[in-house]
């Protein structure tokens, strides 16, 4: 009788702390704008506050495995979804593993270090691009992205191509290494290669062991090129949306999981150090993160994000110690519009924390 009593006191305490924190009616609110399509195809939305779950939401949808259509999925928590470029922020998270580990010396190595075979590209402006040039997107190479689909993409081109790597190398330079951004997938897909080379392990090796393991994730996948059978680091990783949470959670507390130091606090705060902008709009990039700064509650407020193509989010609010994951199926549809920031600016900051 006395451990029903004090699981019951738990389960009272725990909806007492909930009911505080979140206001039901705000997130009813934003489940009906999903559910009558204001917000189209939403398969999940989590939400982390003061390190604990406070909402956990998945809706059925059209989704597809990278690009491939798999119809109408009903997504639970143990539903596995492509996170699109989100990934790049967990191989940029990897190579902040390698450095602390010793494997990669400095992140200021040049990249050509690492690639004796491809000695040919080692020339004029290449030879100076810095691993840090590829962490940032400034290696200063040729490159476009800004159309999906299309048979001129650069990412397109390097997920036909028999070698994805000496594709991105034989890319002519428009700029000077560290001077200018350009979002640039090959950019990762580099730096995953380098990780194969500094220690013997492939990205999706690499991340299983020395990142997904110690955060207790067990089931991942990762899309490889059909041509040679390596991961697509830009682009190719799955995880749960609960696994996905756990990442930025890692990142909220720098790099600190279960008392156990799995990236350095120096890889977070250098992470979310602005280095350029990207727009006018003040959005800046950090090492594979975007960063920002919101008016929440009145207070100037840092927000780093994951993005990745269809609504795969992670908002990682520090100041306000609150994570927001979402899962969506707008592939290349970027006229769909509200997307998940309006979510979270609309209903999930007003919900958390009553800003009107």
């Amino acid at each position: 009788m006395k451990k029903l009593l004090l699981l019951w006191l738990f389960f009272l305490q725990l909806h007492l702390t909930n009911a505080q924190t979140v206001s039901p009616a705000g997130l009813h609110n934003m489940e009906a704008a999903i559910e009558n399509g204001t917000y189209p195809n939403i398969h999940s939305i989590l939400i982390a506050h003061n390190n604990k779950i406070i909402y956990e939401k998945y809706w059925s949808g059209e989704d597809a495995i990278w690009g491939k259509k798999l119809g109408i999925i009903a997504h639970t928590k143990d539903s596995l979804h492509d996170e699109r470029s989100v990934s790049k922020s967990v191989v940029s998270a990897c190579i902040g593993i390698a450095v602390d580990q010793g494997k990669i010396k400095s992140i200021n190595e040049k990249i050509f270090d690492f690639f004796p075979e491809y000695t040919a590209q080692d020339t004029g402006l290449k030879s100076q691009i810095t691993i840090k040039d590829l962490l940032t997107m400034t290696a200063g190479f040729q490159w476009d992205e800004d159309t999906y689909g299309s048979p001129q993409n650069n990412e397109t081109k390097m997920e036909e191509a028999q070698d994805p790597v000496g594709y991105v190398l034989s890319q002519p330079m428009a700029f000077a290494p560290g001077k200018v951004w350009r979002y640039n997938g090959g950019a990762t897909q580099l730096l995953a290669s380098i990780i194969q080379k500094a220690t013997g392990k492939s990205i999706s090796t690499f991340a299983g062991e020395y990142l997904f393991s110690p955060l207790g994730i067990t089931r991942f996948e990762w899309t490889k090129y059909s041509a040679d059978g390596i991961p697509a680091a830009a682009s190719g990783l799955r995880l749960l949306p609960r696994d996905l949470l756990k990442f930025g959670l890692l990142y909220m507390n720098d790099g600190k999981w279960n008392s156990k130091q799995i990236i350095t606090a120096g890889w977070i705060n250098e992470s979310f150090t602005q280095y350029f902008p990207v727009d006018t709009s003040g959005t800046g990039y950090g090492f594979q993160w975007w960063l920002w700064t919101d008016t929440i509650m009145n207070k100037p407020t840092p927000i780093a994000a994951c993005i990745g193509n269809g609504g795969q989010r992670v908002f990682v609010d520090k100041l306000n110690d609150i994570v927001v994951v979402f899962n969506a199926g707008n592939y290349n549809t970027y006229t769909t519009r509200p997307d998940p920031y309006n979510i979270l600016m609309k209903f999930i900051y007003p919900a958390v924390f009553g800003e009107k």
